[in-house]
């Protein structure tokens, strides 16, 4: 069978299980919608939170982003994972013993404040607008390719059923959909990984076969990555392990990572998670089993980028076009793969350089994403091939000319990952705005029907805004979500941690905080982003600012809270409460 009828097969399949269960979990009433009633198990949980915090960023951008940036990309795989420490060891059972359905939840009653509860639920829509615009361009990307529809139509296809399963089931729903796409999704990494470490090096485990001899071909006997430092360096770009890969300063790396990092531990959509199990216990229990599943995928991800980068330069560098593997043809379909034929030779030149202005001459047209991804770039290069980061898990198992179901099964899993922290996502919006607003701040007398009907179409108008971004994303997918990392950083880690660990932070103080750290990265973010200004801070990329912002924010937090009156003291009896999160402490609406 084709590539496409095996495609539908494995997306019509997993979809079809995504949209019972979340039938089957429907919900009537709003701790059901919210927190899943507090009963999920610490097991389930655990893979729950693992599709959820796996996103498209980490199944199809993370590795492609580290293909092509070498060593400098694994900043995105340190500040992801320690990020997630961080929150496990440090957040998650204090914020459970505190027993409330949302972050914003949390800041207004820990700061004493409405308007500190208006000024997080802003922050939390637009870290959660921001990452999910991430997603559906994951989705877009999938489905352009694998099921030869236009990439607006596969993001409305992913809009219709995200919603389906979000707006029905609420977080139970969610919960165990989430169960079953964490299956696929680990599946569809771990499968072609295995099988390409295998072919590449003779050995099946991807983490070992990462720093193993190649098994055979011209190379054969040299180390894989020795073998890859040379390819790349003798194209022109900085050796794949040099510390300097990827044209990022030192500086640049760590505010990059030190955003993703602390910007972890301040995503709403992954708190969220440790307040649908039934004890402080279980939240401990349950981050210790997402952290193992997370690191499966993780511990993968550098293996998987390597035989990418290799594989995808033994296959196409210096090949004439009209021989080219079938794949570089599949791709170009998609506009994320450009080749622009310079010196009229028919062969295609790989080489460090800029992509260029004009239309793929493979096409024979310029489509939305072709345009968007090659206009008005310098031509004085030699590169004459042009190929975006967010395919290469995609087509990782093509490249390496792995069966058709392989290929399917990597499809799946793509959605799998982007639908799975979307659904999440939207949740956070939906509960925004109907718990944290609705409910707590305009109408206390609000019934259950009535707020469970606002959250549903707040779920609508977050698919529809997230649809767009889809359609017109901003950067890759990591890069995307990376931008939310930094808002969240900027704004919640702060006022979370001090709402913990400080009893003497008061209200003018983490409003002031979260208003400095969100402005500053947003104005940095939409500057350097859509402005066209170059990076003025230090020359720290906008992925990175967030770490500035979280600075700034302690600062203004902790200074306004030294010249303000201090909380009152039942304020500070709750906060001294928090820190010693023993018992159970059930998840209830206030």
């Amino acid at each position: 069978m084709s590539i496409m009828t095996w495609t539908y097969i494995m997306v019509g399949v997993t979809f079809t299980i995504y949209l019972s269960i979340a039938w089957m979990s429907r919900v009537k009433d709003t701790k059901g919608f919210y927190v899943a009633g507090g009963g999920v198990p610490a097991l389930a949980n655990g893979m729950a939170t693992g599709a959820d915090w796996m996103s498209a960023a980490s199944f199809i951008s993370m590795a492609g982003m580290i293909s092509f940036l070498g060593y400098a990309g694994c900043m995105y795989l340190m500040g992801w994972t320690g990020g997630y420490v961080l929150l496990a060891l440090f957040l998650a059972p204090y914020l459970r013993k505190f027993g409330k359905f949302t972050v914003p939840d949390f800041v207004g009653d820990r700061y004493y404040s409405s308007t500190a509860r208006v000024v997080a639920l802003i922050c939390a829509i637009f870290v959660s607008l921001t990452y999910v615009a991430g997603q559906m361009r994951g989705v877009g990307i999938v489905f352009s390719r694998f099921l030869e529809v236009p990439v607006n139509t596969g993001v409305i296809i992913g809009m219709v059923i995200v919603f389906i399963y979000a707006g029905l089931g609420g977080m139970k729903g969610i919960t165990w959909t989430q169960v079953a796409q964490y299956v696929v999704l680990i599946l569809a990494y771990l499968i072609p990984a295995v099988a390409i470490s295998a072919k590449v090096t003779g050995v099946a485990i991807p983490q070992l076969g990462f720093g193993s001899t190649i098994a055979s071909g011209a190379n054969s006997g040299a180390y894989l990555l020795d073998t890859l430092n040379g390819i790349v360096t003798d194209l022109g770009f900085t050796a794949y392990t040099d510390v300097g890969s990827g044209g990022k300063s030192l500086l640049d790396v760590f505010a990059i990572t030190m955003c993703l990092m602390v910007g972890t531990a301040g995503l709403p959509h992954v708190i969220i998670r440790f307040y649908t199990v039934p004890t402080v216990r279980a939240a401990r229990l349950s981050a210790g089993y997402a952290l193992l599943f997370i690191a499966i995928l993780y511990t993968t991800a550098p293996a998987v980028a390597a035989f990418a980068r290799f594989n995808m330069i033994d296959t196409i560098n210096n090949v004439a076009y009209d021989k080219a593997p079938g794949w570089v043809r599949n791709w170009a379909q998609t506009g994320l793969i450009a080749w622009l034929d310079k010196d009229g030779d028919g062969v295609v030149k790989y080489r460090a350089g800029a992509a260029f202005a004009g239309k793929p001459e493979f096409t024979g047209q310029t489509g939305k994403w072709g345009e968007r991804l090659l206009a008005n770039k310098p031509t004085d290069n030699q590169n004459e091939l042009y190929v975006d980061n967010d395919i290469m898990v995609l087509a990782n198992p093509e490249i390496a000319d792995l069966p058709p179901w392989v290929i399917a099964l990597v499809a799946a899993g793509g959605l799998a990952a982007a639908l799975s922290t979307a659904s999440g996502l939207l949740l956070v919006v939906a509960s925004s705005i109907s718990h944290d607003l609705y409910y707590r701040i305009i109408n206390r007398h609000a019934s259950e029907r009535a707020r469970l009907t606002l959250g549903r179409i707040m779920i609508g108008v977050a698919v529809l805004i997230a649809g767009y971004f889809g359609i017109n994303p901003p950067g890759f997918v990591a890069q995307v979500v990376a931008l939310a990392f930094g808002l969240a950083a900027a704004s919640f880690f702060p006022v979370i941690v001090l709402g913990i660990f400080s009893k003497r932070t008061t209200k003018e103080g983490a409003i002031a905080g979260m208003i400095l750290g969100i402005g500053f990265t947003m104005l940095y973010i939409i500057q350097t982003k859509f402005l066209g200004v170059q990076p003025w801070f230090f020359g720290i990329s906008p992925e990175g600012i967030g770490t500035v912002g979280m600075v700034l924010n302690f600062i203004a937090t902790l200074s306004i809270s030294r010249v303000t009156p201090p909380p009152p003291a039942e304020i500070q009896e709750m906060v001294e409460s928090i820190r010693f999160p023993r018992g159970a402490g059930a998840a209830v609406d206030h």
